[in-house]
């Protein structure tokens, strides 16, 4: 099984556990400061190595959240 497909796996079976609560689903306000703190260090050059896999780790975390979201609007399409 692929990274890929462990993560598409997993979106799955959180977005049948309720997905009216997991369409609302949205990151912290902390979160995406940070990552926009990132971001502009990317963007100017001066993020370090840590910086980056710190960045690396909120993007995945993000991507699975609009994974999971997308699965559950979905389900909520097809149950109405």
């Amino acid at each position: 099984m692929t990274v890929t497909e462990a993560f598409s796996d997993i979106a799955d079976i959180i977005a049948q556990m309720n997905p009216n609560k997991v369409v609302g689903l949205k990151a912290p306000k902390e979160m995406s400061e940070r990552v926009e703190f990132l971001i502009n260090h990317k963007k100017n050059g001066t993020i370090n190595t840590d910086e980056q896999a710190e960045l690396e780790r909120l993007l995945a975390l993000d991507l699975f959240i609009s994974l999971t979201k997308a699965r559950a609007k979905v389900l909520l399409k097809n149950a109405a």
